[in-house]
Protein backbone atom coordinates (compact mmCIF):
# COMPACT_ATOMS: atom_id res chain seq x y z
CA UNK A 1 0.00 0.00 0.00
CA UNK A 2 1.14 3.31 -0.86
CA UNK A 3 0.18 6.90 0.84
CA UNK A 4 1.71 9.77 2.81
CA UNK A 5 0.78 11.74 6.41
CA UNK A 6 -1.04 14.75 5.82
CA UNK A 7 -1.64 16.99 9.04
CA UNK A 8 -5.27 17.73 8.07
CA UNK A 9 -5.96 21.80 8.38
CA UNK A 10 -2.35 22.27 8.61
CA UNK A 11 -2.77 25.94 8.19
CA UNK A 12 -5.02 26.22 11.23
CA UNK A 13 -3.34 24.59 13.74
CA UNK A 14 -5.28 24.79 17.55
CA UNK A 15 -3.95 25.70 20.49
CA UNK A 16 -0.29 24.72 21.29
CA UNK A 17 -1.21 22.02 24.10
CA UNK A 18 -4.02 20.50 22.07
CA UNK A 19 -3.27 17.46 19.52
CA UNK A 20 -3.38 17.86 15.64
CA UNK A 21 -4.89 15.12 13.57
CA UNK A 22 -2.76 13.24 11.16
CA UNK A 23 -3.74 11.19 8.36
CA UNK A 24 -3.19 8.65 6.07
CA UNK A 25 -3.90 9.14 2.42
CA UNK A 26 -4.13 6.78 -0.14
CA UNK A 27 -4.60 3.44 1.79
CA UNK A 28 -6.09 0.62 0.21
CA UNK A 29 -9.51 -1.21 1.57
CA UNK A 30 -8.16 -3.66 3.48
CA UNK A 31 -5.92 -1.35 5.60
CA UNK A 32 -9.24 1.14 5.66
CA UNK A 33 -9.08 1.28 9.59
CA UNK A 34 -5.80 2.95 8.75
CA UNK A 35 -7.55 5.83 6.73
CA UNK A 36 -9.21 7.37 9.71
CA UNK A 37 -7.59 10.21 11.38
CA UNK A 38 -5.05 9.30 13.87
CA UNK A 39 -4.85 11.87 17.12
CA UNK A 40 -0.86 12.70 17.68
CA UNK A 41 -0.48 15.41 20.78
CA UNK A 42 1.65 18.01 19.92
CA UNK A 43 3.66 17.58 22.44
CA UNK A 44 4.44 13.93 21.73
CA UNK A 45 7.63 13.61 19.63
CA UNK A 46 7.97 12.12 15.85
CA UNK A 47 9.15 9.00 17.33
CA UNK A 48 9.91 5.55 16.14
CA UNK A 49 6.85 4.41 17.34
CA UNK A 50 5.26 6.15 14.84
CA UNK A 51 7.16 5.73 11.99
CA UNK A 52 7.18 2.02 12.61
CA UNK A 53 3.45 2.34 12.63
CA UNK A 54 3.57 4.24 9.25
CA UNK A 55 5.90 1.55 7.72
CA UNK A 56 3.73 -1.09 8.77
CA UNK A 57 1.06 -0.51 6.54
CA UNK A 58 3.14 -0.77 3.28
CA UNK A 59 2.89 -4.48 3.65
CA UNK A 60 3.79 -7.19 0.79
CA UNK A 61 3.83 -6.05 -2.54
CA UNK A 62 4.23 -8.42 -5.81
CA UNK A 63 6.78 -7.94 -8.05
CA UNK A 64 7.70 -9.37 -11.57
CA UNK A 65 11.33 -10.47 -12.28
CA UNK A 66 11.86 -11.19 -15.57
CA UNK A 67 15.34 -13.19 -16.25
CA UNK A 68 16.28 -15.00 -19.10
CA UNK A 69 13.19 -14.82 -20.43
CA UNK A 70 11.09 -16.50 -18.19
CA UNK A 71 8.60 -14.49 -15.55
CA UNK A 72 9.23 -15.18 -11.84
CA UNK A 73 6.99 -13.96 -9.55
CA UNK A 74 8.28 -13.53 -6.19
CA UNK A 75 7.18 -11.31 -2.50
CA UNK A 76 9.26 -8.57 -2.21
CA UNK A 77 8.88 -6.91 1.34
CA UNK A 78 8.51 -3.69 1.27
CA UNK A 79 7.83 -2.36 4.90
CA UNK A 80 10.59 -2.01 8.15
CA UNK A 81 10.93 -3.22 11.41
CA UNK A 82 11.93 -1.85 14.88
CA UNK A 83 12.47 0.97 12.78
CA UNK A 84 14.98 0.55 10.73
CA UNK A 85 15.00 2.55 7.33
CA UNK A 86 14.38 0.73 3.76
CA UNK A 87 17.46 0.32 1.31
CA UNK A 88 15.92 1.35 -1.75
CA UNK A 89 15.88 5.12 -2.91
CA UNK A 90 12.48 6.85 -3.11
CA UNK A 91 10.84 5.67 -6.85
CA UNK A 92 10.85 8.65 -9.09
CA UNK A 93 7.83 11.06 -8.54
CA UNK A 94 8.27 10.45 -4.96
CA UNK A 95 7.18 14.00 -4.14
CA UNK A 96 5.29 13.54 -0.49
CA UNK A 97 7.80 12.93 2.86
CA UNK A 98 7.24 13.68 6.57
CA UNK A 99 9.65 15.67 8.96
CA UNK A 100 9.69 16.98 12.47
CA UNK A 101 9.67 21.00 11.90
CA UNK A 102 9.53 24.46 14.16
CA UNK A 103 6.22 25.98 13.28
CA UNK A 104 7.04 28.78 13.11
CA UNK A 105 9.36 28.81 16.00
CA UNK A 106 9.60 27.16 19.90
CA UNK A 107 9.30 30.75 21.54
CA UNK A 108 5.86 31.86 19.28
CA UNK A 109 4.40 28.61 18.98
CA UNK A 110 4.90 27.98 22.44
CA UNK A 111 4.47 31.42 23.89
CA UNK A 112 7.44 30.66 26.02
CA UNK A 113 9.75 33.88 26.41
CA UNK A 114 12.28 31.99 28.83
CA UNK A 115 13.75 29.48 26.32
CA UNK A 116 17.09 29.48 25.28
CA UNK A 117 19.57 27.86 23.03
CA UNK A 118 21.78 26.10 25.01
CA UNK A 119 24.35 25.16 22.86
CA UNK A 120 21.57 22.64 20.53
CA UNK A 121 20.75 20.85 23.16
CA UNK A 122 17.15 19.08 22.52
CA UNK A 123 15.82 19.06 25.83
CA UNK A 124 12.59 18.57 27.21
CA UNK A 125 11.24 22.11 27.20
CA UNK A 126 11.55 22.31 23.45
CA UNK A 127 9.53 18.57 22.63
CA UNK A 128 5.78 20.66 22.55
CA UNK A 129 7.26 22.51 19.88
CA UNK A 130 8.20 19.90 17.20
CA UNK A 131 4.84 19.96 14.70
CA UNK A 132 4.82 16.90 11.91
CA UNK A 133 4.38 18.29 8.68
CA UNK A 134 4.55 16.86 5.30
CA UNK A 135 6.53 17.52 3.10
CA UNK A 136 5.55 18.12 -0.74
CA UNK A 137 7.23 18.49 -4.29
CA UNK A 138 10.45 16.87 -3.32
CA UNK A 139 12.33 14.50 -6.56
CA UNK A 140 12.28 11.50 -5.43
CA UNK A 141 16.08 11.07 -4.39
CA UNK A 142 15.65 11.26 -0.86
CA UNK A 143 17.87 14.29 -0.43
CA UNK A 144 15.95 17.50 0.08
CA UNK A 145 15.35 18.73 -3.24
CA UNK A 146 12.69 19.39 -5.25
CA UNK A 147 10.55 21.71 -7.25
CA UNK A 148 10.81 25.02 -4.62
CA UNK A 149 13.93 23.94 -2.88
CA UNK A 150 17.35 22.53 -3.25
CA UNK A 151 19.59 22.18 0.06
CA UNK A 152 22.90 21.74 -0.97
CA UNK A 153 24.96 21.90 1.57
CA UNK A 154 26.12 21.76 4.84
CA UNK A 155 28.48 21.53 7.51
CA UNK A 156 27.96 17.81 8.17
CA UNK A 157 26.18 15.09 5.77
CA UNK A 158 23.04 15.81 3.34
CA UNK A 159 19.86 14.90 4.88
CA UNK A 160 18.97 11.32 3.41
CA UNK A 161 16.19 9.20 3.66
CA UNK A 162 15.05 6.14 1.53
CA UNK A 163 11.54 6.51 2.48
CA UNK A 164 11.50 10.61 2.62
CA UNK A 165 10.88 10.38 6.05
CA UNK A 166 13.24 13.09 8.02
CA UNK A 167 12.85 12.86 11.63
CA UNK A 168 15.30 14.77 13.03
CA UNK A 169 15.70 17.17 16.45
CA UNK A 170 17.90 20.47 16.68
CA UNK A 171 20.41 18.98 18.12
CA UNK A 172 21.23 17.12 14.79
CA UNK A 173 22.12 20.08 11.64
CA UNK A 174 19.87 18.05 9.67
CA UNK A 175 17.54 19.60 11.45
CA UNK A 176 17.95 23.14 10.01
CA UNK A 177 18.52 21.25 5.71
CA UNK A 178 14.53 20.21 6.54
CA UNK A 179 13.32 23.70 7.99
CA UNK A 180 14.93 25.90 5.40
CA UNK A 181 13.63 23.24 2.66
CA UNK A 182 9.84 23.24 4.29
CA UNK A 183 9.86 26.55 4.74
CA UNK A 184 10.94 27.81 1.21
CA UNK A 185 8.51 25.56 -0.41
CA UNK A 186 5.96 26.95 1.91
CA UNK A 187 6.74 29.99 0.68
CA UNK A 188 7.04 29.25 -2.86
CA UNK A 189 3.36 27.90 -2.46
CA UNK A 190 1.90 30.86 -1.07
CA UNK A 191 3.06 32.32 -3.57
CA UNK A 192 1.85 30.66 -6.12
CA UNK A 193 -1.70 29.87 -4.17
CA UNK A 194 -2.00 34.33 -4.49
CA UNK A 195 -2.12 33.51 -8.79
CA UNK A 196 1.64 33.96 -9.32
CA UNK A 197 2.89 31.62 -12.07
CA UNK A 198 -0.57 31.06 -13.51
CA UNK A 199 -3.04 34.81 -13.89
CA UNK A 200 0.19 36.78 -12.84
CA UNK A 201 3.39 36.26 -13.83
CA UNK A 202 5.82 33.61 -11.81
CA UNK A 203 8.08 35.08 -8.83
CA UNK A 204 11.48 32.95 -8.24
CA UNK A 205 9.52 29.75 -9.42
CA UNK A 206 12.47 27.95 -9.48
CA UNK A 207 14.53 25.54 -6.88
CA UNK A 208 16.17 28.08 -4.25
CA UNK A 209 19.06 26.68 -4.09
CA UNK A 210 20.24 26.58 0.00
CA UNK A 211 23.46 26.17 2.10
CA UNK A 212 23.17 25.04 5.83
CA UNK A 213 25.87 26.08 8.72
CA UNK A 214 28.24 27.45 6.23
CA UNK A 215 28.81 30.98 7.65
CA UNK A 216 30.46 30.94 10.61
CA UNK A 217 28.76 33.75 12.30
CA UNK A 218 25.37 34.22 13.50
CA UNK A 219 24.18 35.66 10.77
CA UNK A 220 22.85 34.64 7.19
CA UNK A 221 22.10 36.18 4.04
CA UNK A 222 20.87 36.13 0.40
CA UNK A 223 23.62 36.22 -2.42
CA UNK A 224 21.88 37.08 -5.96
CA UNK A 225 25.63 36.36 -7.66
CA UNK A 226 25.24 33.09 -7.04
CA UNK A 227 21.35 32.83 -6.24
CA UNK A 228 21.81 31.12 -2.96
CA UNK A 229 20.31 31.41 0.42
CA UNK A 230 23.07 31.15 3.27
CA UNK A 231 22.88 30.33 7.20
CA UNK A 232 25.32 31.06 9.46
CA UNK A 233 25.16 29.64 13.10
CA UNK A 234 25.96 30.87 16.75
CA UNK A 235 23.57 31.58 19.23
CA UNK A 236 20.22 29.66 17.70
CA UNK A 237 21.64 28.32 14.83
CA UNK A 238 19.40 30.86 11.78
CA UNK A 239 17.61 28.11 10.32
CA UNK A 240 16.12 27.05 13.15
CA UNK A 241 13.51 29.59 12.89
CA UNK A 242 10.86 30.23 10.34
CA UNK A 243 10.92 33.79 10.24
CA UNK A 244 14.81 33.90 10.03
CA UNK A 245 14.43 31.67 6.10
CA UNK A 246 11.39 33.53 5.39
CA UNK A 247 13.65 37.03 5.65
CA UNK A 248 16.44 35.44 3.56
CA UNK A 249 13.61 34.26 0.78
CA UNK A 250 12.20 37.54 0.61
CA UNK A 251 15.91 38.99 -0.76
CA UNK A 252 15.95 36.23 -3.10
CA UNK A 253 12.15 37.33 -4.23
CA UNK A 254 13.10 40.73 -5.14
CA UNK A 255 15.96 40.01 -6.62
CA UNK A 256 13.89 37.60 -8.80
CA UNK A 257 11.47 40.63 -9.60
CA UNK A 258 14.56 42.43 -11.13
CA UNK A 259 15.25 42.59 -15.00
CA UNK A 260 17.78 41.66 -14.98
CA UNK A 261 18.06 39.27 -12.69
CA UNK A 262 19.32 40.42 -8.91
CA UNK A 263 20.95 43.45 -7.81
CA UNK A 264 17.88 44.98 -6.10
CA UNK A 265 18.46 47.75 -3.28
CA UNK A 266 22.24 49.53 -4.42
CA UNK A 267 20.62 52.63 -3.01
CA UNK A 268 20.24 53.05 0.49
CA UNK A 269 16.36 53.47 0.35
CA UNK A 270 15.97 50.44 -1.74
CA UNK A 271 18.18 48.58 0.86
CA UNK A 272 15.95 49.66 3.52
CA UNK A 273 12.74 48.69 1.28
CA UNK A 274 14.54 45.39 0.98
CA UNK A 275 14.91 44.70 4.88
CA UNK A 276 11.27 45.86 5.22
CA UNK A 277 10.13 43.73 2.80
CA UNK A 278 11.68 40.72 4.38
CA UNK A 279 10.76 41.36 7.70
CA UNK A 280 7.31 41.80 6.63
CA UNK A 281 7.44 38.25 4.54
CA UNK A 282 8.62 36.69 7.44
CA UNK A 283 5.54 37.29 9.10
CA UNK A 284 3.24 37.19 7.11
CA UNK A 285 3.74 33.83 5.50
CA UNK A 286 4.21 32.73 9.34
CA UNK A 287 0.92 34.20 10.10
CA UNK A 288 -1.08 32.14 6.85
CA UNK A 289 0.92 28.87 7.60
CA UNK A 290 1.44 28.82 11.30
CA UNK A 291 -0.32 31.84 13.20
CA UNK A 292 0.95 32.42 16.30
CA UNK A 293 -0.37 35.33 19.20
CA UNK A 294 2.34 38.17 18.34
CA UNK A 295 2.55 37.64 14.88
CA UNK A 296 4.02 41.15 14.54
CA UNK A 297 7.51 39.76 16.14
CA UNK A 298 10.35 39.08 14.16
CA UNK A 299 12.41 35.78 14.75
CA UNK A 300 11.32 35.57 18.08
CA UNK A 301 13.44 32.11 18.71
CA UNK A 302 16.72 33.13 16.77
CA UNK A 303 16.94 36.59 19.05
CA UNK A 304 16.58 34.97 22.58
CA UNK A 305 20.43 34.80 22.15
CA UNK A 306 21.06 38.31 21.13
CA UNK A 307 18.17 40.25 23.36
CA UNK A 308 17.46 40.85 26.88
CA UNK A 309 13.85 42.16 27.02
CA UNK A 310 10.82 40.03 26.02
CA UNK A 311 9.20 39.50 24.18
CA UNK A 312 12.49 38.51 22.44
CA UNK A 313 11.85 39.97 18.65
CA UNK A 314 14.46 40.88 15.84
CA UNK A 315 12.70 43.74 14.65
CA UNK A 316 8.97 44.19 14.92
CA UNK A 317 6.48 44.95 12.26
CA UNK A 318 4.66 47.59 14.06
CA UNK A 319 6.63 49.93 15.17
CA UNK A 320 5.64 53.81 14.85
CA UNK A 321 8.11 55.46 12.59
CA UNK A 322 8.07 58.23 10.43
CA UNK A 323 9.57 58.61 6.41
CA UNK A 324 11.60 60.82 6.13
CA UNK A 325 12.49 61.74 9.73
CA UNK A 326 13.26 58.72 11.05
CA UNK A 327 15.91 57.50 8.88
CA UNK A 328 19.04 57.35 10.33
CA UNK A 329 20.91 55.27 7.22
CA UNK A 330 21.06 52.05 8.95
CA UNK A 331 19.43 49.59 6.45
CA UNK A 332 17.31 47.73 8.71
CA UNK A 333 16.52 50.16 11.03
CA UNK A 334 15.19 52.67 7.79
CA UNK A 335 13.54 49.30 6.73
CA UNK A 336 11.32 49.48 9.99
CA UNK A 337 8.94 52.40 8.10
CA UNK A 338 8.39 50.08 5.61
CA UNK A 339 7.01 47.07 7.35
CA UNK A 340 4.76 49.33 9.14
CA UNK A 341 3.35 50.14 6.02
CA UNK A 342 2.89 46.95 4.57
CA UNK A 343 1.60 45.55 8.10
CA UNK A 344 -1.33 48.18 7.88
CA UNK A 345 -1.88 47.46 4.68
CA UNK A 346 -2.37 43.61 5.40
CA UNK A 347 -4.25 44.64 8.59
CA UNK A 348 -6.81 47.08 5.83
CA UNK A 349 -7.06 44.28 2.84
CA UNK A 350 -6.26 41.28 4.36
CA UNK A 351 -2.92 38.87 3.29
CA UNK A 352 -4.34 37.68 0.41
CA UNK A 353 -5.18 40.86 -1.63
CA UNK A 354 -1.99 42.59 0.48
CA UNK A 355 0.44 40.17 -0.65
CA UNK A 356 -0.76 40.19 -4.08
CA UNK A 357 -0.23 43.67 -4.65
CA UNK A 358 2.70 43.90 -2.48
CA UNK A 359 4.60 41.39 -4.69
CA UNK A 360 2.98 42.75 -7.96
CA UNK A 361 3.98 46.30 -7.36
CA UNK A 362 7.74 44.97 -6.81
CA UNK A 363 8.15 44.44 -10.81
CA UNK A 364 7.89 47.72 -11.15
CA UNK A 365 10.77 48.52 -8.68
CA UNK A 366 13.73 50.09 -9.64
CA UNK A 367 17.06 48.66 -7.91
CA UNK A 368 18.16 52.08 -6.09
CA UNK A 369 14.71 53.16 -6.05
CA UNK A 370 13.25 55.59 -3.20
CA UNK A 371 10.08 54.82 -0.55
CA UNK A 372 8.15 57.05 -2.33
CA UNK A 373 8.61 55.92 -5.66
CA UNK A 374 8.07 52.36 -4.64
CA UNK A 375 4.67 53.43 -2.48
CA UNK A 376 3.42 54.67 -5.74
CA UNK A 377 4.06 51.49 -7.48
CA UNK A 378 2.32 49.52 -4.76
CA UNK A 379 -0.53 51.88 -5.05
CA UNK A 380 -0.77 51.52 -8.89
CA UNK A 381 -0.66 47.94 -8.31
CA UNK A 382 -3.68 47.77 -5.63
CA UNK A 383 -5.63 49.92 -8.35
CA UNK A 384 -5.23 47.47 -11.08
CA UNK A 385 -5.85 44.47 -9.43
CA UNK A 386 -8.40 45.49 -7.56
CA UNK A 387 -9.74 49.06 -7.61
CA UNK A 388 -10.30 52.24 -6.29
CA UNK A 389 -11.30 51.52 -2.54
CA UNK A 390 -8.02 49.03 -2.21
CA UNK A 391 -6.08 51.80 -3.73
CA UNK A 392 -6.93 53.81 -1.25
CA UNK A 393 -6.43 51.79 1.60
CA UNK A 394 -2.84 51.16 0.42
CA UNK A 395 -2.44 55.50 -0.32
CA UNK A 396 -3.58 55.73 3.46
CA UNK A 397 -1.15 53.32 4.80
CA UNK A 398 1.92 55.04 2.94
CA UNK A 399 0.73 57.99 4.20
CA UNK A 400 0.05 57.28 7.54
CA UNK A 401 4.31 56.78 7.41
CA UNK A 402 4.85 59.88 5.62
CA UNK A 403 6.45 58.19 2.74
CA UNK A 404 3.15 59.69 0.19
Amino acid sequence: MEGTWRRVARYTPETPTSPYTIRYEGASAEHAVLAGALRVPAALPFTEDVLAERRSVRGFRMRSIRTIGVIVSALVLLATVAGVALAAKPGPGTSFGSARVFFPNPVAYLQDQTLTDRRDADYPALQPAYVVVTLTNLDGSGYLRGDWANVRSSTGPLAYSPDNVFAYDRSDDRFEQVMAYYWVTEAQKYIQSLGFGTTLRPVNMEPQNVRINQWGADNSYSWDKHDVLRFGKGGVDDAEDAEVILHEYGHAIQDAQMTPFGGFGISAEAGAIGEGFGDYWAVTVADAVAPTLDPACVADWDSVSYTSTTPHCLRRVDQDLQYPDDLNGRVHHDGLIWSRALWDIRAALGHVKADTAILEAQFSFAPDTSMPAAAEATVDAALGLYGAAEATAVQAAFEARGIL
